[in-house]
């Protein structure tokens, strides 16, 4: 009697979980903004991956255990090919850095379950930010992983009283006027967020079409130019024909001339001799 071999089915690991990436724009323009400037900040590394609200599966097998950070940051991992998920147990690295846009409504998940899972599973930095103030007092807070445990990353406050915390990314997050902002203490400047990338980005165009337009001006003038040339060198080549055919023609009068000035002088030399 043959058996028959079970072949187990593929598991799936869903690139999404049907809900919405942010619970208001506010939230939304703030996780965009934080994506973009590590983004950037990253741009030249090849080693770390960015990654936004993207589902993470811990354990291999069960597609229910998983999670999505709003932004995360995963040193030491290739940044391409571009994932649809992150399965732990493939890429072997969980994240260092996770930030979550929160609020009131998604308050439990960020302060008991996501945080204890990300402690389990050893992120190293856990932040939060609150734009609407929800809960959150000051509107943002950090926590860095000490023996296995979070301990509360020090918060220090600029001039207005706005809470910044220190990263080990070698970044720092700032509140300000505008919401969340990541700042490059070794240049002194602010990382770029979606809005600035696409005003540089038309302006860029904008400056790009201007000299689009002047270099077709100036390619008009040049074709305009040399149709003049062209026109003036045929001139001066019909003038300088002109001219040659009149030498020419002035020259055989010439002969002309003096073929008959010595026809003249024979006929007169003749007649002198009869005259006498």
């Amino acid at each position: 009697m043959k058996h028959s071999t079970v072949v187990p089915a593929a598991v799936e690991y869903p690139s999404s979980d049907g809900k919405p990436m942010a619970e208001s724009h506010r939230h939304a323009i703030a996780t965009v903004n934080a994506w973009q400037g590590l983004t950037h900040y990253f741009s030249r590394r090849s080693d770390v991956y960015v990654g936004m609200d993207m589902l993470m599966y811990f354990v291999e097998g069960d597609p229910r255990q998983s999670v999505v950070p709003d932004v995360f940051v995963v040193r030491g991992a290739p940044k391409l090919p571009p994932r649809d998920n992150w399965l732990v147990w493939k890429e072997g690295r969980v994240p260092d850095f996770v930030l979550e846009i929160t609020s009131r409504t998604t308050r439990r998940e960020d302060e008991g379950r996501k945080r204890l899972l990300y402690q389990h599973l050893g992120v190293a930095e856990y932040f939060q930010y609150d734009p609407t103030g929800d809960y959150l007092d000051p509107v943002l807070k950090g926590a860095r992983l000490v023996d296995g445990s979070y301990g509360p990353i020090a918060t220090a406050f600029a001039a207005d009283g706005a809470p910044r915390l220190a990263s080990a990314l070698g970044l720092e997050l700032h509140v300000v006027r505008d919401g969340l902002r990541l700042f490059d203490p070794s240049r002194r400047r602010y990382l770029p967020v979606f809005e600035e990338e696409t005003r540089r980005a038309d302006a860029a165009e904008q400056r790009a079409n201007r000299a689009e337009h002047q270099l077709l001006a100036v390619e008009r003038e040049l074709d305009e130019a040399n149709r003049e040339t062209e026109a003036l060198r045929r001139e001066a080549g019909a003038l300088r024909r002109e001219g040659d055919a009149l030498r020419r023609g002035s020259e055989a009068a010439n002969l002309r001339a003096e073929a008959a000035e010595r026809r003249l002088a024979e006929l007169e030399a003749r007649r002198r001799p009869s005259d006498q």
